[in-house]
């Protein structure tokens, strides 16, 4: 029996005895989770270092802060997530008791990624968690401090058998796969998350993928082009431009393309001094791979801002290239990188038409003043997210489900959203043994009558909240009635 085997079976042993199932527990595991990156905040951030070359300020800003966020929203909400939830009944059924029941999945296997290491490797988690799961945490080996620091101190805080960390490489995700699971959460491309769904098949096991994509960036011409770049800026280059949601690539007309790269050329020096390579808060390309990979998609393309590099280092300058085509290499594939393509469109038709013509990015972003634009953008065009005048901040927010749609991934997580989707929604109805004559309409011989009174008991639904407010308002003008007329006769 291999090594991962044996820790999904340890896992569901541990599991089936309803340890996870009191919302104590769960509290308690979250808090420690939030101890823990309290106490290892230092050995977080050297890993990460080590890693991507990010700043110990970056770390933070990055990768612990919204983990943080996320762990106490859990504790604070999750007496609210885990309760029972009323919903509308119909007639036949408006004596009874009719809710949705979360209840915990069983046994999920958590399959982070490199660009964020602990960020989208632990929020899962804390979904998992409040649901009241166990889970297989397997962190991505390409950052492979941090999945040592992972390996190594995450069970000094969590429950050793209920959330175990696998770490190892592709034959160890491959055995991992094998397992039967309740639920697979994956983060990284859609090429293997296209593996990962096939492996989960064979089990009829559901997953979540959050996966990636180009995502577009339209600027308008008429909009304040020197506060866009800024933030266009920002939302590239942050961790040398590999993250799933930075701007792929940028459409605009030809008028602006230049103005485009003068602000970006400023804000490259602004945010990162003259030289990068030099700059605490760049950081550096993964590994040798990905560096050669990234440079390879720079053919045939024209460099306007930056094209500096260093393999020994691992680093690529922030760079633009301008007056890039839709046949170009870097069109054909996410970039993952610090590139930013420039492509010209004559306006916003064809920007939409050129977004619709590909699979579906994990976001699309829009910089307008025009509010009617950002919203006919919105109708006719799908994505995972659409952010307009900003990037990368709707991850931010709890309360907006994160997840990709076709390509780019499906399912979605974060705060509440994190807890349903790694929940089952459990349909209950608890009924009296009673009032049989109105259920008589259910059973042979079955009549036009019947039908007819089935029709309507059936199909007419019922908002019981509704019908209390009414009867309290009903109450209360009565009640006012009667006062009126006791102390203010006519």
């Amino acid at each position: 029996m291999s090594r991962e085997q044996l820790v999904v079976q340890r896992a569901r042993k541990s599991f089936q005895t309803g340890r996870t199932k009191p919302l104590e527990f769960r509290i308690h595991q979250l808090k420690s989770l939030l101890r823990f990156i309290s106490d290892r905040r230092r050995d977080i951030a050297e890993a990460v270092k080590k890693d991507l070359g990010k700043s110990e300020h970056g770390t933070e800003l990055f990768e612990t802060l919204g983990l943080e966020g996320d762990i106490k929203l859990a504790v604070e909400k999750l007496a609210e997530w885990a309760a029972p939830r009323p919903v509308e009944k119909n007639l036949l059924t408006i004596s009874d008791e009719v809710y949705v029941q979360p209840e915990p999945l069983g046994v999920v296997l958590i399959i982070g990624a490199w660009n964020y290491p602990w960020a989208v490797t632990l929020q899962p988690l804390v979904g998992a968690i409040a649901a009241g799961n166990a889970a297989i945490i397997k962190p991505s080996e390409v950052s492979s401090h941090s999945a040592k620091v992972m390996e190594e101190l995450l069970p000094q805080y969590l429950d050793k058998d209920l959330y175990p960390v696998v770490t190892g490489g592709v034959p160890e995700t491959q055995e991992l796969l094998r397992q039967r699971f309740d639920h697979i959460f994956y983060t990284g491309n859609s090429t293997v998350g296209k593996l990962v769904m096939e492996a989960a098949a064979r089990h009829l096991t559901p997953v979540t993928l959050e996966l990636g994509g180009k995502s577009p960036c339209y600027i308008d011409k008429d909009c304040d082009i020197t506060i866009a770049c800024r933030r266009i800026t920002w939302g590239k280059f942050v961790n040398c431009g590999q993250t799933c949601i930075a701007p792929d690539y940028i459409l605009c007309e030809p008028s602006i393309q230049s103005r485009v790269v003068e602000e970006i050329n400023k804000n490259v020096k602004e945010f990162y001094t003259d030289n990068p390579k030099t700059f605490e808060d760049y950081g550096r390309i993964i590994n040798q791979r990905h560096f050669k990979r990234v440079m390879a998609l720079m053919e045939g393309s024209t460099v306007a801002v930056g094209g500096d590099s260093d393999e020994s280092q691992c680093y690529i300058a922030p760079t633009v290239l301008k007056d890039v085509t839709r046949e170009s290499r870097v069109m054909k594939e996410e970039i993952f990188g610090p590139l930013l393509p420039i492509i010209t469109v004559s306006g916003v038709d064809e920007a939409i038409q050129f977004i619709n013509e590909r699979e579906k990015p994990l976001v699309v972003y829009v910089f307008s003043h025009d509010n009617k634009l950002i919203k006919r953008v919105i109708a006719e065009t799908s994505s995972g997210a659409l952010l307009a005048n900003d990037c990368l901040v709707h991850f931010t927010v709890s309360a907006l489900p994160f997840g990709g749609v076709g390509n780019s991934g499906m399912g979605c997580y974060h705060g509440r959203h994190s807890f349903n989707q790694l929940s089952h929604l459990r349909s209950c109805l608890i009924k009296q043994l009673k009032m049989e004559g109105v259920n008589s309409m259910r059973y042979p011989p079955h009549t036009a009558k019947k039908l007819g009174w089935a029709r309507f008991f059936l199909l007419k639904q019922v908002d019981v909240s509704r019908l209390r407010r009414m009867a309290l308002l009903t109450m209360f003008a009565g009640l006012a009635a009667f006062v009126v007329q006791q102390f203010c006769p006519t």
